[in-house]
């Protein structure tokens, strides 16, 4: 797989990190090049946004590559063909994507963190890449591609805004109660992409229109690809195609005083992290601007898992999950006026992308009732949510291992326990699945009063 391929950095023998190379964390995934199938790879942290392609035979090469053997322990112990040429190139292409631990991986690292530093706003991504696709849809390829950043920008964000209602008026159009008659304390939404997770953000979001408007919102997520092992706060406001949300500095201020500098020592991890971004645009749309034209003010965290050392940081030395939250309800109880807490929460991940071995479609009685068994897992858990016996959750999750893979059971034990409601209510549960049954992801909609 190493036709067509861009010019690769010259191999250095004198290099240890290309003499005795060490794979950074990685994703594989099939891939079709030509009329032949490649096995991709990308960055698991997606620091670098670069692929690879390379054979499937490559599978047996990427294990060994752990920083203990030399390309020519690598080549003898695969055997199977491979020779010290294609090993070298195999490297420089990993090198390349910066997938290796080395000084050009380190100095990726070292630009992301100044370029994350010297901005006080965090630049859309996901948000933006939808909005472009909508953009796309509407004006067509060539119309994409003369049309001016500010036509992109404008169009954009009208095309989002119509999504947005298109999306409410469906979700809610046979609701009982289609609006929250007050602010609630919190609320549950999911960070799926719009197109599989919309029934779930417009049912929680719509509800918002015509509520009393926050002065601040919390959004506390899920850390995808990061390095921080306890909770890691965000220093910096949100940009999407909607506008600005700001940064609560009041709240970060007394949030520092109580953690110190801890809670932003991994800041980084938030550069390209989804689970709070894909709400913004939400909270902009439906609450709205102020009379000045300013959105609410932000502040996002993301928080580890707590059935992992019972909840202190994975490590021993980040922030726990108590600790944040107790930090959090103390610093809240020193500022003025009202704050929205929003849980950024997918749940199950099951199917064979996600390493089970059953199917999630097909023919047979086996794939509905695999499907059926999530189910009713998920109901099972969000009932002890619902009756707000977060421990008992947290206990159910350890004892079975978490079985369908919940990615954000750490926001949602943060928010229950920062905002102690006295009650929980579930408004909407939804799972997305893709055509050929390789994938599931369900999720909630809740408010927490």
């Amino acid at each position: 797989m190493t036709e067509n391929q861009p010019q690769l950095p010259q191999f250095d023998p004198s290099n240890p990190a290309l003499v005795t190379p060490r794979l950074r964390p990685v994703r594989g995934f099939p891939a079709q090049v030509g009329d032949q199938v490649a096995l991709g790879l990308a960055d698991a942290k997606q620091i670098s946004d670069k692929i690879v392609m390379l054979a499937p035979a490559a599978q047996f090469i990427l294990p060994l590559l752990d920083g203990t053997r030399n390309l020519d322990q690598v080549v003898a112990e695969v055997g199977r063909g491979l020779n010290r040429e294609v090993m070298q190139q195999i490297v420089m292409q990993l090198e390349d994507a910066c997938l290796l631990y080395s000084p050009r991986f380190e100095a990726l690292v070292a630009k992301m963190r100044l370029d994350f530093d010297s901005n006080p706003i965090l630049p859309p991504a996901s948000t933006v890449a939808f909005t472009d696709a909508l953009v796309m849809q509407e004006l067509g390829e060539e119309g994409f591609a003369k049309a001016s950043d500010d036509q992109k920008q404008e169009l954009g964000a009208t095309k989002l805004r119509e999504a947005f209602d298109e999306w409410i008026a469906k979700a809610l159009e046979t609701a009982e109660n289609p609006s929250f008659d007050t602010l609630p304390k919190a609320i549950v939404a999911p960070h799926l992409d719009y197109p599989r997770g919309w029934m779930n953000y417009a049912s929680t979001y719509g509800r918002l229109r015509v509520c009393e408007r926050p002065d601040r919102i919390v959004v506390l997520g899920t850390n995808h690809f990061g390095e921080g092992t306890g909770v890691v706060g965000c220093d910096k406001g949100y940009q999407t195609p909607l506008g600005l949300c700001e940064l609560d500095t009041a709240l970060v201020a007394q949030l520092r005083q109580r953690l110190g500098d801890a809670i932003f020592e991994n800041r980084y991890d938030h550069e390209r992290e989804h689970s709070i971004e894909l709400h913004i645009p939400w909270i902009q749309h439906c609450i709205g601007a102020d009379d000045s034209g300013n959105f609410p003010k932000v502040f996002g965290a993301l928080i580890h898992d707590p059935t992992v050392n019972a909840g202190e940081s994975y490590d021993g030395k980040g922030i726990s999950v108590q600790t944040f939250v107790d930090a959090l309800r103390e610093s809240l109880k020193t500022l003025p006026g009202k704050t929205l807490i929003v849980s950024s929460a997918d749940l199950s991940h099951v199917g064979p992308a996600f390493g089970d071995q059953q199917a999630l479609a097909g023919e047979g009685s086996e794939p509905e009732q695999f499907r059926n068994r999530v189910f009713a897992h998920d109901k099972e858990m969000l009932n002890m949510l619902r009756e707000k016996k977060i421990d008992d959750l947290i206990a159910a999750m350890s004892w079975q291992q978490n079985p369908t893979r919940w990615c954000s059971l750490g926001n949602l034990v943060a928010t229950m326990k920062a905002v102690d409601p006295q009650t929980v209510s579930i408004l909407n549960y939804a799972a997305a699945m893709d055509q050929q049954g390789v994938g599931m992801v369900s999720s909630v909609a809740m408010v927490m009063n």
